[in-house]
This record gives C-alpha cells, structure tokens and sequence, in this order.
C-alpha cells in the first residue's frame, strides 16, 4: 500500500471517532485545559484523556503546562495538506450537528467564566494594581517594555553614558550603541556592564569633541548629565553636528533647585536648568524644535524634580 494511502486511513482512523472531532473542534476555537474540555463537552476526564493522547500522539494537538494545568490546542497549521482538507470535510459535517452547536455554546460560557475571573480580581485589586505590579515585576517593567519602539536600525549616542547603565537597556533594541564618557573610571565599570553587548562600542571623551562623523547618530542621550558640563550649549552643538538632520536629542536633567551643596559633594556645576534655558539653548545650537516636559516626582526620590526634554535635529 502506497505510504499516502496509508496516511490517509490513520487520518481516518483518528477523525472516525464523533467525540474526537468534538474535541478537536473546540480545540481548533480555543486553547483549552483538560477540566474546561470536560464541561464543554460533557464528558468525564477518563474518556476526554484518551481522545486528547491520540488526537497528541497523530500530532493534532499540541500541549503547554502552566502551573498544575496541562492546556491543549489543535496544530492543524503543521499537518499535510491532505489532513486539513480531510478534517475540512469532516469539520462540516460535525459542525452543522446540535451537539456541536450545543458545544459551541457552553465553549462560550467557558470563555466567559475566565473574563468574570478576571473581572473580579480587577474590580477587588484596582487600588493595590500598581503596588502588586511593583513586587511582582519591579518599578520599571511596563517602562522597560517600551523600548521595543526603538526602530532597531538606530544608531545611538549614550554621552556621559557613566556606569552604562542606559546603554545596556538599550543595546538589545538598537544597531549600534555608542556608550562616551570623559571619565575613566566610569567607564571601567561601563565596559564590564556592557561586555555582552558586541553593538556596544565604549569610548573615552569630552562631550565638546565627540569622536563621531558628521550626521552618523539617530538619537543622542544626555542623561542627567549637562549638570556637570561647564559649557552645556558647546556640548548642544556638538551633539547637533552628529545627528542626523530629523534625529532627536533627549535630555533628561534637574530642574533649578537651591541646593548649594551638590558642587561641592557631587561635581555639579549648575543648579539645574529652566525650560526656557533648555529650550533657547537648543534652538540657538542646530536644533528646529525643544519639547520639554516635567517628569512626575518620584515618592522614593531625594533629589530636586526632573524634567525632560525632546529636541529634533535640522532647521
């Protein structure tokens, strides 16, 4: 017997069976686990496990544990083509059947019991989502998440990159990732953060003379960092000459504050920055547009208030 032929009848063999075609319908809907395939079909477990080993074992199915529950769902996808078309034919048949409308039914009231599951657990958590969220997952997971916007053919510039800690979050997004600092020492520490990283290149250098080609960088970092610059709007124009004309600097430093103390015990040598300082520095410096924006004070934080700021490239 020809080996098609042979497969033809094991398709036979397996779809043949009324309830195994229950099962598979509902499992072509909807991933289910095995308690929710019992109710949906009204069959005990004895019997619904054996329909879901053989629809497995002919590699109908495929199976996930999570937690103590095992869920199936059909692998129609990765059949012969002359497997789905037999299941095609069978589908049709078996679907029009008031059992399987009776099916399709209580596979409805399944959905539906885990929407009001988790309606309910919402309705009871809403006012202790964040802080779950927070022990669950940490502070920054829903803002770690959004780097997958970056297009991934980005070139960036991370400048006063200090310990790389911006620079590692961002490598796995971009294409290359160029991580400068003036000091040293910081960047000793840059360079064993960032050693898994082969689009990382690290680099010794003041701000004011960056060691990138003209218009070769899509985005530019100075991440709390003009503080401690003795001429923040040389830097500005620097960082404008290495842009691309439409790429984007973001700033992100102190607002003015009065704490006096700071250039003594952490190097600064500004008391943060207005809006209007910002915004007149990169408009004056090679940049078309500033929007600036005050980021919300952090609870935990000791610092003055943030702000950060959007400038675009070009005229």
């Amino acid at each position: 017997m020809a080996a098609g032929s042979a497969a033809i009848l094991d398709d036979l063999s397996v779809l043949g069976d009324l309830n195994r075609a229950r099962v598979l319908l509902a499992l072509e809907a909807q991933e289910l686990a095995v308690s929710e395939i019992c109710d949906v079909l009204r069959l005990p477990q004895s019997t619904v496990s054996r329909h879901l080993k053989t629809l497995t074992d002919d590699a109908w199915l495929v199976s996930r544990r999570e937690g103590t529950s095992r869920f199936y769902s059909a692998s129609l996808s990765a059949l012969p083509a002359s497997s789905r078309r037999l299941w095609g034919l069978v589908r049709e048949e078996v679907a029009g059947t008031p059992t399987a409308a009776q099916d399709a039914r209580r596979l409805q009231r399944a959905i539906e019991a885990r929407r009001a599951t988790s309606r309910a657990f919402f309705a009871s958590a809403a006012g202790e989502w964040d802080r779950l969220r927070d022990d669950l997952f940490g502070p920054t997971s829903h803002l770690l998440s959004c780097l997958a916007l970056l297009d991934p053919k980005t070139v960036l510039a991370d400048l006063g990159c200090g310990t790389g800690r911006a620079s590692a979050a961002l490598a796995p997004w971009v294409t290359r990732v160029h991580a400068i600092d003036g000091s040293e020492e910081m960047l000793r520490a840059a360079r064993s953060r960032l050693e898994p990283y082969p689009n990382v290149e690290v680099r010794q250098a003041n701000l004011e003379s960056l060691p990138l080609e003209d218009q070769s960088v899509d985005l530019a970092l100075l991440l709390l960092v003009l503080h401690h610059i003795a001429e923040p709007a040389r830097v500005l124009a620097e960082v404008s000459r290495v842009l691309r004309r439409g790429g984007t600097l973001v700033v992100t430093d102190m607002t003015p504050h009065e704490h006096e103390e700071y250039r003594q015990q952490m190097g600064h040598v500004w008391l943060g920055f207005s809006d209007e300082q910002i915004e007149r520095s990169a408009l004056d410096n090679g940049f078309s547009s500033c929007h600036i924006h005050a980021l919300p004070p952090d609870a935990r934080a000791e610092g003055p208030a943030l702000f950060v700021a959007r400038a675009v490239a070009g005229r």
